[in-house]
């Protein structure tokens, strides 16, 4: 019989494999007779003299390839990619970006300043698609404050990435200091039809965290940028060019509900939650297990979702006595770096499940749909109730690898990293609990 550890493993790669991104764009855009849907609109795209795009984050390339194939042979775009990968092929009419995460690096600051070169030129007979994907907020940036270097901008973003706070918070900091954050690209074409598609990495209700909402209102005030950067401690952690915009009050405000900048301007979801835990719903009934949702747990701390998880699948055991059973859980986990090891929030909670799943016939996975977990190279782990025997047998202390965070080396030296490489995805992260 296939042990758990490999079932769960064969459960999230069918769930990658079944979201299918340039197809799910061409679904949606449903484009016939030269027009297309948007959301509850209807737009004819032969009303316009040009038609750009923009595609950013880490499905960025998958969206770009999933546009052109969706207009062609009827329509051309021209348009800037900045995604953290080179492309397979290349995509025609496209400038390539290869930017950083999850710090930017000079590639996205490059690919800022021609996206914004670009929107420059714009006018009402202009149509921009904005593409966005998770991990945009650093595959794009520019500081509002040109002054400020590369250099500073890395030290804000490894500060707030590392600092705990969940991501509605860190993005108030950041779209107070970007160039094209917080409706700042949708500001510099105020006269162009803009149309965003999406492929969310951030929770429902939450859109204008999706790559810091480069396109919609920004509902953060500078008040509550300021108010993160004091609650968590960062201003100590910053270089001095952004450290005085705090203590200065020299924070610029982003564009509001109301602005002109959204006057032509929309924005349709294309893939988000319901598309994971359907994909991951059907794999996991497919292997034979009595399967259930739960969604509580995003940006909650490590333990308390560690913990939660764990009760919701005994209770699930016992509601179902005598049947494998499969909890499937999404979202972000809140995990604080405290040491210099290597490893991510999936791993972290999955190396927070160890102990106290031995012996049990459990098996836990945790993993992200963009193949990355924090600076590692996997994606994310697996363990079962012999995980632990087989650390103790190998001389490894889980709770020491826990506070240096380094869960990724626990995991690769007992052969239990998952390692999928980038997928050019990034809904989700993915938790899988089976037992039984």
């Amino acid at each position: 019989m296939t042990d758990r550890k490999t079932i769960a493993r064969q459960i999230f790669l069918s769930t990658l494999a079944g979201i299918d991104i340039p197809a799910t764009l061409a679904q949606k855009l449903n484009l016939h007779n030269g027009e297309i849907q948007a959301g509850d609109a209807v737009v004819d795209l032969r009303k316009y003299r040009e038609i750009l795009a923009i595609s950013i984050g880490k499905a960025a390339f998958a969206l770009a390839d999933g546009l052109n194939r969706a207009l062609a042979p009827e329509f051309h775009v021209r348009g800037v990619l900045a995604g953290p990968s080179k492309p397979p092929y290349r995509l025609e009419g496209w400038e390539v970006f290869v930017s950083g995460h999850p710090v930017p690096n000079e590639e996205s600051f490059r690919a800022a300043r021609a996206i914004l070169e670009l929107l420059k030129k714009t006018d009402e007979h202009t149509l921009i698609f904005f593409l966005l994907s998770g991990g945009g907020s650093s595959l794009c940036e520019l500081p509002l404050d040109e002054g400020i270097s590369l250099d500073d901008f890395v030290k804000l973003h490894h500060a707030l990435v590392t600092c705990g706070a969940p991501i509605e918070e860190i993005n108030a900091i950041r779209k107070h200091l970007s160039a094209v954050k917080g409706g700042r690209l949708a500001a510099a074409a105020p006269r162009a039809m803009k149309l965003t598609f999406g492929v969310t990495d951030v929770p429902e209700g939450q859109e204008t965290a999706l790559a810091s909402g480069p396109t919609l209102p920004d509902p953060t005030t500078i008040a509550d940028a300021e108010r993160v950067a004091k609650h968590y401690h960062l201003l100590d952690k910053l270089p001095s060019s952004l450290r005085t915009k705090f203590e200065n009050h020299e924070l610029a405000e982003t564009p509001k509900a109301g602005d002109a900048a959204f006057a032509h301007a929309k924005f349709e979801l294309l893939l988000g939650r319901r598309d994971l835990f359907h994909h991951a719903h059907m794999a996991a009934e497919a292997a034979g297990y009595f399967t259930v949702c739960d969604n509580s747990t995003d940006g909650w701390p490590v333990g308390k979702a560690t913990e939660h998880l764990l009760r919701e699948l005994e209770h699930l055991m016992r509601s179902q006595a005598g049947k494998p059973v499969a909890l499937i859980s999404d979202g972000e986990v809140s995990s604080p770096v405290t040491g210099t090891g290597r490893g991510g929030r999936n791993s972290a909670f999955v190396l927070e499940c160890v102990e106290r799943i031995a012996g049990r016939e459990i098996a836990v996975l945790s993993a992200g749909t963009d193949g990355i977990d924090g600076n590692s190279p996997a994606t994310g782990a697996v363990a079962d109730g012999a995980t632990l025997e087989r650390a103790r047998n190998a001389k490894l202390n889980p709770q020491e690898f826990y506070r240096n965070s380094d869960a990724f080396t626990f995991f690769d030296r007992l052969g239990d990293a998952i390692m999928t490489g980038p997928t050019g995805n990034n809904l989700r992260d993915l938790r899988i609990l089976l037992a039984g």
